[in-house]
């Protein structure tokens, strides 16, 4: 990852990011701690650049460090309305965290009832019971 795309990312500049993407930036490159755009913006809690980039195609479900995903930072974040658009354009309710204490064998679900995030787990859960059908 680029310097200047994850310092657009960190400032929420769509602007900057759909410069950049023109120009070639990938997506999907991850920075220093394995880390793509759509994770950075879901710990910022920024919404509307979580949403540009999925609209984008950016993958849902990478991992980084921990075994931790978009969707997983947003829960530990506390970003209720990230936690709701990644689950409403299908990222993994399913993946598990690994190894540090606290994130091992950790779902969004386990890390959102651990956090007592209500409103999280009632998205979480709504989620899981959409793909189980």
């Amino acid at each position: 990852m680029t310097r200047e795309w994850e310092d657009a990312v960190h400032r929420g500049s769509i602007d900057e990011l759909q410069r950049l993407l023109t120009s070639g930036a990938d997506i999907d490159a991850r920075d220093g701690h394995g880390q793509t755009a759509l994770m950075l913006a879901a710990v910022e809690g920024y919404g509307h650049v979580v949403g540009w980039l999925v609209e984008r195609g950016a993958a849902l479900d990478h991992t980084a460090k921990y075994g931790l995903s978009a969707l997983m930072l947003a829960v530990v974040r506390g970003h209720v309305d990230v936690v709701r658009r990644l689950t409403d354009v299908g990222a993994s309710v399913s993946l598990r965290g690994t190894g540090a204490p606290g994130f091992a064998e950790k779902t969004a679900l386990d890390l959102a009832i651990a956090r007592g995030g209500t409103e999280m787990v009632e998205i979480l859960r709504s989620a899981a019971a959409r793909r189980r059908t």
